[in-house]
C-alpha cells in the first residue's frame, strides 16, 4: 500500500511560513498537525492574556488546520501538550475537556521552555472520520 503526504494549512493562514514546516500533513486518512500555539493565524500575533484564552486559541487552531484536511477534534487521537509551567495543568485541562469530545484523545501533557508570551503549545493526530457516530 502507498500513501502520499500532503501540505495543509488552515483555510484563513497566510500561505508561507518563515519556518521549515508544514502545519499539517495528511496521509491517508491520518492527520498530523504540527505544535500550534496561541497566535492569531491571521496575523501571526500572540493572543491572550490568561493561560486559559491561550489553550482556547491553540485548540482552535488545531481545529482550524483539521477542518482544512475534512476532519475535526472529534477525529483526534493523540494530543501532546507543553505547558510553560505545570502548575497551570487545571486550567489548560478544564478547557480541554470543554473542546474535546468524548471519547477524548490519548495525551501527555509536559512542563517545557516555549517561545516568549506562549504558555502553551500542541500537537495532534486524527484519522479522518473516525469520530463519527452511528
Amino acid at each position: 500500500m502507498s500513501f502520499s503526504k500532503t501540505v495543509v494549512r488552515a483555510a484563513h493562514a497566510p500561505a508561507g511560513n518563515k519556518y521549515p514546516y508544514s502545519p499539517g500533513m495528511v496521509v491517508g486518512d491520518q492527520i498530523y498537525v504540527s505544535g500550534q500555539g496561541p497566535l492569531n493565524l491571521t496575523t501571526g500575533k500572540i493572543e491572550g492574556a490568561t493561560l486559559e484564552e491561550q489553550v482556547r486559541l491553540t485548540i482552535r487552531n488545531v481545529e482550524s488546520i483539521l477542518k482544512a484536511a475534512g476532519s475535526g477534534l472529534e477525529d483526534v487521537v493523540k494530543v501532546t501538550a507543553y505547558l510553560l509551567h505545570i502548575e497551570d495543568f487545571d486550567g489548560y485541562n478544564a478547557i480541554y475537556q470543554e473542546l474535546f469530545p468524548d471519547p477524548r484523545p490519548a495525551r501527555t501533557t509536559v512542563e517545557c521552555k516555549l517561545w516568549s508570551g506562549i504558555l502553551v503549545e500542541i500537537d495532534a493526530i486524527a484519522i479522518r472520520g473516525c469520530g463519527k457516530k452511528g
